[in-house]
């Protein structure tokens, strides 16, 4: 068992900037994959970044050049940095676990981007 806890969520101008914590109560290094996900009212949840042990990131086509997923094994914590925020980011945002059997989720932090 893991519990995620997701910080730094808020309400932001489009443009402007945000990053996410996901603080893992034990090690991470277990889990071969860390990934941020989002949900926005009325639509389902969607990859966003996941990141792999061995460092390979993945992004969705919406996000790619604005978001940065990174992970700190040592603190276990992974973050997701956010830059040029726009109104259809908005959303909350889950950080998820995955190991070879197992998917754990945090409870989600909002991100609402408007002005």
């Amino acid at each position: 068992q893991v519990q995620l806890v997701e910080s730094g969520g808020g309400l932001v101008q489009p443009g402007g900037s945000l990053t996410l914590s996901c603080a893992a109560s034990r090690s991470i290094f277990s889990f071969n994959v860390m990934g941020w996900y989002r949900q926005a009212p009325g639509d389902q949840r969607e990859l966003v970044a996941t990141l792999t042990t061995d460092g390979i990131a993945v992004y969705a086509d919406t996000v790619k050049g604005r978001f940065t997923i990174s992970r700190d094994n040592a603190k276990n914590i992974v973050y997701l940095r956010m830059v040029s925020l726009k109104p259809e980011d908005t959303a909350v945002y889950y950080c998820n676990a995955r190991g070879p059997w197992t998917s754990y989720w945090g409870q989600g932090t909002q991100v609402t981007v408007a002005s």
